[in-house]
């Protein structure tokens, strides 16, 4: 899927956090955004999946050449971010049967073979409030990863996790990012992007 963007910008009051951005995330490719912390990574990627609406300009949406309607784009989203909040009172076993209601699983992916993954078998009737911080990132990661979406929203991704977790988050990215996808990475550490095909900084539209 290809999101074509023209004199996108998005403001706060009377402040602008960015303008006049012309660009195409184009399928199959893995893009990063770039930018120190407040600079207007999350509010861009806030825009382009549909939580915040332009202050100026148009959003896209085209799959096999056909532009789809706005409407019907969230079929094809999945996002893992910080400020993406989780049901708490659910069990992971819980969880995931909601989730994947909405979601279908990414070819060769099911319910345990993702609570193996996570390596949380002994967690999986446990209530996602009693998790750890890291705990929830990785639950986060797995259901955006692991859904058969065309469009993957990944918002500093390794934020409240330890060194072993980013290990596990470039390999979860290297068992589930496969060629019909379009990644996009809000960061500002090298090794959470390092990989992707194109950087777009932020702060070249301020």
């Amino acid at each position: 899927m290809n999101i074509t963007i023209h004199n996108l910008g998005r403001r706060f009051n009377q402040e602008w956090i960015f303008r006049k951005i012309d660009y195409t995330f184009s399928s199959n490719q893995k893009y990063a955004v770039l930018g120190p912390n407040g600079s207007g990574k999350s509010t861009l990627i806030k825009t382009l999946t549909g939580q915040l609406t332009p202050s100026e300009g148009t959003i896209e949406f085209s799959l096999a050449g056909g532009v789809m309607p706005v409407e019907e784009v969230f079929h094809h989203v999945s996002i893992a971010a910080p400020y993406i909040e989780l049901i708490e009172e659910f069990t992971l076993n819980e969880l995931l049967d909601f989730h994947f209601k909405f979601k279908k699983y990414l070819n060769g992916f099911d319910k345990d073979a993702i609570i193996s993954i996570l390596r949380m078998e002994k967690s999986r009737n446990k209530e996602l409030k009693y998790f750890s911080s890291g705990m929830k990132q990785r639950v986060k990661l797995v259901l955006a990863c692991c859904s058969d979406t065309e469009l993957l929203f990944l918002d500093e991704p390794t934020s409240n996790m330890d060194v072993e977790g980013e290990t596990w988050y470039l390999d979860l990215l290297n068992t589930t990012i496969s060629q019909n996808r379009t990644l996009i990475i809000g960061s500002n550490q090298e090794k959470e992007y390092e990989f992707c095909d194109s950087f777009v900084s932020i702060l070249d539209y301020k």
